[in-house]
C-alpha cells in the first residue's frame, strides 16, 4: 500500500513522501496513528493544503521535545530489583519499567519512547535510547542494582555483575626430607622374618 507520511518516521521517510508499506503496517499502525494518509488524488491534494499546518505542528513538538531533552540527557535511573549472587535479575526490566521510573522523577515519557532491544535482565549500568521526537534521541543510564547501596557502588564504577570470589591463601606444605619419606613407606610394610 502506499502512503503519504504525515510525520518524518525513522528507517521509512521524511514527512511529504509517499513510500510504499505493507498493507497491515498501514492498516494498523500509520492510518490509526495518524501518520499518514492513503495515496491517492484526493489525499494528496489535502496534504498539500494542509502542509504548512502540520510542518509547523511538527516544528512545535520539536521544540519541546528539544526542551525536554536537554533535562533528560545523561540523566541516571536507579532500578531496584532481586537478582542472585550471579547478578542475573529473577524478573526483568522492561520499557514500562524505565518510563514509570522516568514518570517519578518528573519526565513525562511514553513507554513506547523508550527504546529497548530487549529486556534488562543483569544487574550493572545499562545505556537506553529515548526517542522523544523522530527527530530527537537522547540517552541515559540505567543503573540496575539489589540496592540503594550497590547502585551507588555501580555509579562509583564498581563491577557488582561477576559474583564475589572467596580467596584462599594456601600456604605451601613443607616439603618432607628424604629420611621422614622413607621411614614412614617402611614403617608400613610388612617384616617377613617376624611372620
Amino acid at each position: 500500500m502506499d502512503v503519504i507520511l504525515l510525520e518524518r518516521i525513522p528507517r521509512l521517510g521524511q514527512m511529504g513522501e509517499t513510500v510504499r508499506v505493507r498493507d497491515g503496517y498501514a492498516r494498523n499502525f500509520l492510518l490509526p496513528q495518524g501518520k499518514a494518509l492513503r495515496a491517492n488524488k484526493t489525499n494528496l491534494e489535502r496534504f498539500e493544503r494542509e502542509r504548512a499546518q502540520l510542518e509547523a505542528r511538527n516544528l512545535e513538538r520539536k521544540t519541546e521535545a528539544e526542551g525536554v531533552a536537554a533535562k533528560l540527557d545523561g540523566q541516571s535511573l536507579i532500578m531496584i530489583r532481586s537478582a542472585g549472587e550471579t547478578g542475573q535479575l529473577y524478573g526483568s526490566v522492561s520499557t514500562r519499567d524505565i518510563a514509570d521510573g522516568l514518570d517519578a522523577a518528573g519526565f513525562t515519557v511514553a513507554r513506547n519512547q523508550v527504546e529497548l532491544t530487549s529486556p534488562i535482565k543483569t544487574i550493572g549500568l545499562h545505556d537506553v535510547d529515548v526517542r522523544l521526537h523522530p527527530e530527537v534521541e537522547v540517552k541515559i543510564t540505567v543503573n540496575v542494582a539489589r540496592s540503594e547501596d550497590e547502585a551507588g557502588r555501580q555509579a562509583a564504577g564498581e563491577d557488582l555483575s561477576a559474583p564475589e570470589q572467596d580467596i584462599f591463601e594456601f600456604e605451601e606444605d613443607e616439603e618432607l626430607e628424604d629420611g621422614e619419606g622413607e621411614a614412614e613407606a617402611t614403617d608400613n610394610t610388612v617384616d617377613e622374618d617376624r611372620v
